[in-house]
């Protein structure tokens, strides 16, 4: 099914995973039709061409609501309204625009009256996209170490140390959503990060973990907040949630010294 064909009124989940997708064929297309010789130009049309397939999509779907997008202007309406999308049209532009390289998303996320009501992240050069509504919890992990994802280019020290803390190992990738991803589908156990995040970098792939049943929230254990005055939202843990108390006590041993 494509947003564009269809006329019926689709719940607000099913919604955002249309558009994930929707927008994630857009940015195959791009992908293909200009190849990767020019990065910059390749990253700058993936940047806008998702982003007017999301725009039009949720003009049309949902005329009411306000939206929150990285590759837009900040409107301030939205502090006022009880529904708000929020999304990344291309969540890991530097992964877009190299070739062979799969760990970038498309975000989509639903906030109403304080919460998370909806999410979806397409994973779209793998074909898969990851829905609240549809979610599972991840399977068991391996005997072994925890496994940890983190930026494969600027990891934040607080990584490592509570790597080494909790005996786990690293694995680096790209975009937030595809480390995210990578903990709901079992394939890591924990995603860390501190230093820098927007509210759209976190929405859709939290709201999808937290239906999968696994913990989220802030690297000091406080709840994850959205559609705030300011859209930063520096610092996340998702993880398994028997790890929860494990990552959260060395997270607070790290910064104490």
């Amino acid at each position: 099914m494509s947003i564009d064909t269809t006329t019926a009124e689709l719940a607000d989940a099913e919604l955002a995973s249309l558009l994930a997708e929707d927008a994630g064929r857009r940015l195959l297309e791009i992908r293909a039709e200009l190849g990767f010789a020019d990065g910059p130009a390749l990253k700058d049309a993936g940047d806008a061409g998702s982003q007017r397939l999301l725009a039009a999509a949720l003009a049309r779907h949902r005329p009411k609501d306000a939206v929150l997008s990285e590759e837009a202007v900040d409107d301030p309406v939205r502090l006022g309204a009880d529904r708000v999308w929020i999304v990344d049209p291309l969540d890991g532009t530097r992964e877009f625009a190299e070739e062979g390289r799969s760990d970038w998303a498309v975000h989509v996320a639903l906030w109403q009256a304080g919460a998370l009501v909806a999410g979806a992240v397409a994973l779209p050069a793998v074909g898969v996209t990851l829905s609240s509504a549809t979610i599972a919890p991840p399977p068991a992990g391996p005997a072994g170490p925890a496994r940890l994802v983190a930026s494969r280019t600027r990891a934040p020290q607080l990584v490592t140390d509570v790597t080494e803390k909790i005996g786990g190992v690293v694995i680096p990738m790209g975009s937030a959503g595809a480390k995210a991803s990578a903990v709901i589908r079992g394939e890591a156990d924990v995603y860390l990060h501190a230093g820098g995040q927007y509210e759209w970098d976190s929405a859709a792939p939290v709201a999808v973990a937290l239906a999968a049943g696994l913990h989220a929230t802030r690297i000091d254990g406080s709840p994850l907040r959205y559609n705030q005055p300011d859209p930063l939202l520096p610092d996340l843990v998702i993880c398994r949630p028997e790890l929860a108390e494990t990552v959260l006590a060395a997270i607070r041993a790290s910064s104490t010294g």
